[in-house]
C-alpha cells in the first residue's frame, strides 16, 4: 500500500511531562482548541500523526479532492480579521487550497510551537485519585493532563475492503486517504478503482483523463449532484465579507450549518410538473442540500423522497449513454440517506471509451490476485489498484486509541454495542474526556466547521466553569447518556436515514453495530440543547 513519501523521523522535541489539556489531532478542531486554550491561559499540547496541520485535508490528497461546502461558509468564524484578510479562490476549493488555509491559520496564530507532529497517541489512562489522564505516544512519551480532548475527526480512520489477497497484487496500490504527497501519474496505465463514495466520485473523472483504461468496481452507487464549481467573483466575496456576522449567525441556527430557505410545502402537495421545475432549479444550483431542502418531507417520507429519487435517476439516464451502465449507476435507497456527493463530470465520465463499470451486486469480487482483481465471472488485469473504500467513520479514530477510564474500562469495550455518549461530547465512565463532533452530535450531517466551533466553545466553557468553581472533574451520568442515545435514535427513526446501509450506520465495517451515529435533529436545535444543559449547571453531568 503506497502512502505518503513524507515519512520523516519523529518530532525532535520532547513534550513537557504535564499540561492542563492534551489534544489529539491538528485539523480544524485541534487548531481552534489550541487557539482558545491559549486565550484562557491554559497550557496545551497537541499531538498530530501527520507532518503538518490540516487533518483530513492533510491526508486526503487524491486527485479531484475538494470540499462539498462552499469556501466562504467552510471557514472559521472566530476571528473577524481572518475572515476579512483571507482570499478564497474557488467556490468549492480543492484539497490544496483548503490545506493552504489551514497552514495560513497555523502561521497567523503561531500554533505549531505547541503541536508535536509525526506523533501518534496510542493509549490514555484515567487516574481517579488525582483526576488526571496519562497520555502515551508511539515515541514513548507520557504526558499527564487534567483534560483529554479527542479532536481526531469523523473521517480519519481509513479502512481497506475485506477482500482476500490484498497483499498479493504485484502492481502499485493506493488508498485515497493516504495519497502520496508527490501525486501519482497514471498515464498509460490500466487502473482499477474499488469504491464509489465521495473519494471515488471525485477521483474517477480525473484518473480517467490520465489512465489508458479505468475499471470502476461499484458495490453501491452514490447519488451525485453537479458541483457547478467556478472561481469566486470579487463582488460575491465582498458581499459575504460585508455580511459575515449575520451569515455566521444564520449558519449556527440552520439545520445543516448552511443557511437555506426553509421549505413550506410537502413534495406531495404540488403537481409533478411544478416539483420537477423546483428539482431542476436545485440541480442547476450546484449544492449538496438544495434538492433535499426543496420540500418539508424529503428526509421523512418515502413517497416524497421517491419523487426526488426519480428525478435524479432521470438525470443519470439522460447523461449516461449506455442504458445498462446508467441503470447500474441509479441508487435504490432514498436520496440523502447516504451522504450525497458533489462532482465534476462524474456521470459523463462513463461515456468515455476507456472507462468501464463493474456492478459487484452482479459479479462480486472473489479475491485480489498477483495480476489484478478476480470477480465471480472473470479476472481483470491492472498496473495499479486504487482503494476508495472510506473510513471506520465517527468511532474508529476514538476506539483505535486504547482509552481507559474509570476502573480501567476501555472505550472500545464500553461501546461494543455501539457508541454511547451524552451530546456527542462526553461518555459515562470517562471523566474529563471530551470528543469534538463525536457520535451523537450533528457532525457529519452538517457543515463541519460550524459544528467544530460550537463543540470547542462548549467544551472550553465547561473547563472554565470547573476552574472558576474549584472543581476537578466532569462526567455524564449513565441516565443522561442513556436518555440522549434514546433521543438520537428516536429522531433518526422519524427519518429515512436508517433505510440505507451507510457509514452513518457503521454498515461499511463488518461486525460494527448498526446504530445511526449522528444527531439528525439539526445544528440549530442541537446548539439550543447544549446551551440549555450548560445554563442549568451542566445538567446530566456530575461535577466534582
Amino acid at each position: 500500500m503506497s502512502v505518503s513519501s513524507n515519512n520523516q523521523p519523529s518530532d525532535p522535541r520532547t513534550p513537557p511531562a504535564s499540561a492542563d489539556v492534551v489534544v489529539v489531532g491538528a485539523g480544524f478542531s485541534g487548531m481552534y482548541l489550541l487557539h482558545r486554550l491559549r486565550a484562557m491561559n491554559l497550557s496545551a499540547i497537541v499531538f498530530e500523526a501527520g507532518t503538518d496541520v490540516g487533518g483530513t485535508w492533510y491526508w486526503n490528497r487524491y486527485p479531484g479532492a475538494r470540499v462539498d461546502v462552499e469556501s466562504l461558509a467552510y471557514s472559521y468564524s472566530f476571528s473577524e480579521e481572518l475572515e476579512q484578510e483571507y482570499e478564497w479562490e474557488e467556490r468549492y476549493p480543492t484539497q490544496p487550497e483548503i490545506l493552504r488555509y489551514a497552514q495560513h491559520v497555523a502561521d497567523r496564530f503561531d500554533l505549531r510551537r505547541d503541536i508535536y507532529f509525526r506523533t501518534r497517541v496510542t493509549a490514555a489512562v484515567y487516574d481517579e485519585n488525582h483526576a488526571t489522564w496519562t497520555i502515551r505516544t508511539d515515541h514513548g512519551d507520557a504526558v499527564t493532563a487534567r483534560f483529554f480532548v479527542m479532536a481526531t475527526g469523523c473521517l480519519s480512520a481509513s479502512k481497506l475492503p475485506e477482500i482476500p489477497g490484498l497483499s498479493r497484487f504485484q502492481g502499485a496500490t493506493y488508498h485515497t486517504a493516504h495519497w502520496p504527497h508527490e501525486g501519482v501519474d497514471f498515464t498509460g496505465m490500466r487502473v482499477g478503482i474499488i469504491g464509489t463514495g465521495s473519494s471515488g466520485v471525485q477521483s474517477i473523472p480525473v484518473i480517467a483523463e490520465q489512465a489508458a483504461d479505468l475499471t470502476v468496481f461499484q458495490r453501491t452507487p452514490a447519488y451525485s449532484l453537479p458541483a457547478r464549481n467556478r472561481r469566486l467573483r470579487p463582488e460575491e466575496i465582498a458581499e459575504m465579507k460585508a455580511n459575515y456576522r449575520a451569515f455566521r449567525q444564520a449558519q449556527r441556527e440552520s439545520g445543516f450549518g448552511l443557511p437555506t430557505p426553509i421549505p413550506t410545502q410537502s413534495a406531495l402537495e404540488v403537481s409533478e410538473e411544478e416539483r420537477n421545475a423546483v428539482y431542476e432549479k436545485a440541480w442547476e444550483v450546484g449544492s449538496l442540500v438544495a434538492i433535499l431542502t426543496s420540500y418539508t418531507d424529503l428526509t421523512t417520507s418515502q413517497e416524497a423522497n421517491d419523487t426526488a429519487k426519480a428525478f435524479v435517476h432521470r438525470k443519470i439516464r439522460e447523461i449516461v449513454k449506455d442504458p445498462q451502465t446508467a441503470e447500474d449507476l441509479c441508487p435504490d435507497y432514498p436520496l440523502g440517506t447516504k451522504r450525497p456527493c458533489l462532482d465534476t463530470n462524474y456521470y459523463e465520465t462513463y461515456n468515455r471509451d476507456n472507462v468501464h463499470l463493474v456492478n459487484l451486486r452482479r459479479t462480486p469480487i472473489v479475491k485480489i490476485t498477483e495480476r489484478g482483481i478476480r470477480c465471480s465471472d472473470r479476472e481483470y488485469e491492472f498496473d495499479a489498484i486504487v482503494y476508495a473504500t472510506g473510513f471506520d467513520a465517527m468511532t474508529g479514530a476514538l476506539t483505535n486509541v486504547d482509552i481507559r477510564g474509570r476502573d480501567g474500562l476501555s472505550i472500545k469495550e464500553a461501546w461494543r454495542a455501539g457508541p454511547r455518549t451524552y451530546l456527542g461530547i462526553a461518555s459515562a465512565g470517562f471523566p474529563n474526556l471530551f470528543m469534538i463532533t463525536g457520535p451523537g452530535s450533528p457532525s457529519v450531517l452538517s457543515n463541519m466547521i460550524v459544528s467544530i466551533e460550537q463543540h470547542v466553545d462548549w467544551v472550553l466553557d465547561a473547563i472554565g466553569h470547573l476552574d472558576r468553581n474549584g472543581l476537578k472533574a466532569i462526567e455524564p451520568t449513565v441516565e443522561a447518556q442513556d436518555a440522549w442515545v434514546d433521543h438520537v435514535n428516536e429522531i433518526a427513526s422519524y427519518t429515512l436515514y436508517p433505510k440505507a446501509n451507510s457509514w452513518y450506520m457503521g454498515a461499511n465495517v463488518p461486525g460494527k453495530p448498526r446504530v445511526f451515529m449522528p444527531y439528525a435533529g439539526g445544528v440549530g436545535e442541537y446548539r439550543k440543547k447544549c446551551d440549555e444543559v450548560a445554563a442549568r449547571g451542566y445538567e446530566g453531568f456530575v461535577l466534582s
